[in-house]
């Protein structure tokens, strides 16, 4: 933070250096622009430079009234006054420069973004590709502090170390063993190489989606998750994660106010808040909690010169990229593959550029602030993967351009006011391989319905690939909330695909009672990567299979049938059974009944399943794909050629790189898999986080206070009956005192309690 209020006129050579490199570079653009232009001109030529370094002076003066305004709108406020700012910073410059001239505000628009691409281009030819523009002059107002006060820089011991945690979506831990090798990642290669970091592999529980990880990360739970999309019978309602009101309403249900960044934390890009109380395009905060995020955040962002005019460019370029890239694996014969046009190329440029570009400037700007630890989520990666192939081309040039913005954020460090540390993690990883609808011909959807003989039954169906719109959705609501009004069903742009097959009857808002069964679909069925789900919502609670095969009899047997299905989740009289062509396993009691349906699964499967199986919010089906045994892929029943949320590939191997001197929390690592110890699951993950928060003075949050009457001291709540079901799945699966779940999970989480 700063320690005098006065600005000191000291400049190092670095200072200067910096500021000629961008008074050439504007110079130089604003000669190609009056070479362009009619309406735009200079009586000689080193005017050009003259109107640059005026420029550099009306920002200066400018941006601090801009913050200001900006402080007391939000995000949307600050964007149109950004742009309104830069356009007249151009017009200023040329007006107050005689030697110039400018016929109209047209002509300094058209400046503006002529020189945002000549900039663009330019540093594309030096080879310049990573996003330190963008906070150059962060870099060097740190830097300036820092010379002013030696003593508050972060020097060791000084002042408590921050954190700053980097959410790579969806990197599976094969792949970041391949990009420290291959070159694709050098700043996590060096970082790993030195010794500095470790970089361990976690297990992502099924359902492995972002919803049901970042809950546990950022809130320590994620009880009632279980798939990235679901129908609740009890208010009628079908639940998407990435939807704001249906965050909010999640994290409403899961926040215990001590989440991850309750401490002065700083959420970005998120889906939940960890309690954050800053918190910049995250989902759960954007409805009735203040919209995108305080509007000062994105003054840098939107009002210095020429950054979000050269980030449009760049997103422009990121749409002409993605056409190439996908005619060229059409042309190559690529299989498998989806298709990759139409609002989708739109999509991948806004956000792998222009949302990357905000990500890394919001982050910079709380680094330089001194915020004690910083989450961000970064989505390049598994944007490109749903759609080109987890380790494709493209794929991994996103995954490099993540590795770029680490960089830029190391940095950023090195000018902040206190020492930052890094953990980069995943929510889950990746698998690959053709869709459903590319073996069958036809979607889930459509085949329960021939399987249930329901023609004409109403059914609500959500299959398409409404994950990747989040992030997207995250940065728009609120300027499409202004402009459009909401849908009938209460949701406001781009969300999700669902539609309503037959008669529309189901409600989707959420109720106090709950619709009538008149009022209800028959049948609803969404996909969550390889996890199917469907529901009979006019059959009351969870239908167990014995009710299921008088009612449908062709049903399970016809989905196990269905190419690529190898198995079912179903309730029963015995418990929860996984369902196979050729045998059943009993979940709880650890029974199995012919072939085991779970084989190809590996050893966690079975927890995995049994955990989910007696949620609350559980299907009456859940229907999960095959995994190839010579390629490892699995076949969403949406229309993404990467996919996650079930089991087998790589979308369980998520990530974990943390400082080599923070290390592993022995009674936080499960040793139930012969040969293996690792963190099991994201709300293990989550208590590791909070550890070394509060090892490096980065959270100070005092402990719970201690229940009164006859509740058990230091108890971590569930949901009723919960205990003893998880005692079952703990036995039944061998889950000893160090595992996570049952009593184990109380008492680790009354150890960090300070009971």
């Amino acid at each position: 933070m700063d320690t005098q209020a006065g600005p000191s006129l000291r400049a190092s050579g670095r200072d200067v250096r910096d500021g000629l490199i961008g008074l050439v570079a504007t110079g130089l653009a604003l000669l190609i622009a009056a070479w362009v232009l009619d309406g735009l001109s200079f009586a000689h030529w080193w005017t050009a430079f003259v109107v640059a370094a005026a420029m550099g002076v009306v920002d200066a003066l400018v941006r601090p009234v801009l913050r200001a305004l900006a402080g007391r709108a939000g995000a949307v406020t600050a964007l149109v006054l950004g742009v309104l700012v830069q356009v007249a910073v151009v017009e200023l410059a040329l007006l107050a420069v005689p030697s110039a001239s400018v016929a109209s505000l047209g002509d300094a628009v058209a400046t503006l973004v002529i020189v945002a691409v000549v900039s663009a281009v330019t540093r594309w030819l030096l080879g310049i590709t990573d996003s330190s523009y963008i906070v150059a002059d962060l870099i060097r107002r740190g830097e300036r502090r820092r010379r002013r006060a030696p003593a508050a820089g972060p020097a060791p011991g000084s002042s408590p170390v921050g954190v700053v945690v980097v959410q790579v979506d969806g990197l599976p831990f094969p792949l970041l063993q391949h990009g420290v090798i291959s070159g694709v990642l050098p700043t996590l290669a060096r970082w790993v190489r030195t010794g500095s970091h470790d970089a361990v592999r976690w297990w992502a529980r099924v359902p492995s989606t972002t919803p049901a990880s970042q809950a546990a990360l950022l809130h320590g739970t994620n009880d009632g998750i279980p798939a990235f999309r679901w129908y609740e019978k009890d208010t009628g309602r079908l639940m998407v994660a990435n939807r704001p009101a249906d965050a909010a309403d999640l994290e409403g249900r899961l926040s215990d106010g001590r989440g991850l960044l309750a401490d002065g934390g700083v959420s970005v890009s998120n889906i939940f808040s960890g309690d954050a109380p800053t918190s910049f395009m995250t989902m759960s905060r954007i409805t009735g909690r203040g919209g995108l995020g305080p509007g000062r955040g994105y003054v840098r962002f939107f009002a210095s010169p020429f950054v979000f005019p050269r980030a449009l460019v760049r997103t422009l370029g990121e749409m002409v990229k993605e056409l190439h890239q996908s005619r060229r694996q059409r042309l190559r014969g690529i299989e498998p593959r989806v298709r990759r046009r139409g609002a989708y190329v739109a999509l991948r440029g806004l956000t792998n550029v222009l949302l990357r570009d905000l990500n890394v400037a919001l982050v910079a700007e709380h680094m330089i602030a001194g915020a004690p630890v910083v989450f961000v989520d970064l989505v390049d990666y598994d944007e490109i993967a749903h759609h080109a192939g987890v380790a494709r081309p493209e794929s991994l040039a996103a995954l490099a351009g993540v590795d770029e913005v680490l960089g830029t954020l190391e940095r950023v460090a090195a000018a902040a006011p206190r020492e930052y540390r890094f953990v980069v993690l995943s929510d889950h990883g990746q698998s690959q391989g053709p869709t459903f609808r590319q073996l069958t011909g036809r979607g889930l959807e459509a085949a329960v319905r021939e399987h249930t003989d329901a023609s004409r039954t109403a059914m609500l169906a959500d299959t398409g690939d409404v994950e990747v719109w989040g992030p997207l959705n995250a940065m728009l609501a609120e300027v499409l909330s202004a402009v459009r009004p909401a849908r009938s069903d209460g949701r406001r742009g781009p969300g999700g695909t669902g539609v309503v097959v037959g008669p529309e009857r189901g409600s989707r808002g959420a109720t106090t009672a709950g619709p009538s069964d008149g009022e209800r679909p028959e049948l609803v069925v969404v996909g969550s990567g390889n996890l199917g789900l469907a529901w009979f919502p006019r059959l009351p609670g969870r239908v167990p299979v014995e009710e299921l095969g008088r009612r449908f009899p062709a049903l399970i047997p016809g989905l196990l049938a269905e190419p690529g299905v190898a198995f079912v989740v179903v309730d029963s009289a015995r418990g929860p059974l996984a369902v196979g062509p050729d045998g059943v396993r009993v979940l709880l009691d650890d029974v199995v009944e012919g072939r085991d349906p779970l084989a190809a699964f590996g050893p966690r499967a079975a927890a995995d399943l049994a955990r989910v199986a007696v949620m609350d919010s559980c299907p009456d089906l859940y229907v999960h794909s095959t995994v190839d045994p010579r390629t490892s892929e699995v076949h969403a029943f949406e229309e993404l050629v990467g996919c996650h949320g079930g089991l087998g590939g790589w979308q369980n191997d998520a990530v974990l790189v943390h400082p080599a001197d923070w290390p592993l929390a022995a009674d936080l690592l499960d040793r139930t898999v012969e040969g293996e110890a690792l963190l099991y699951g994201a709300d293990a993950v989550h208590r590791q986080l909070v550890r070394w928060l509060e090892r490096c003075g980065a959270r100070h949050l005092p402990a719970p206070e201690a229940p009164s009457g006859d509740e058990r001291p230091c108890a971590v709540p569930g949901p009723p009956g919960a205990g003893e079901v998880a005692a079952r799945i703990d036995r039944t699966m061998g889950i000893t005192g160090e595992g996570i779940t049952g009593e184990a999970r109380d008492r680790t989480g009354a150890e960090e309690a300070g009971c």
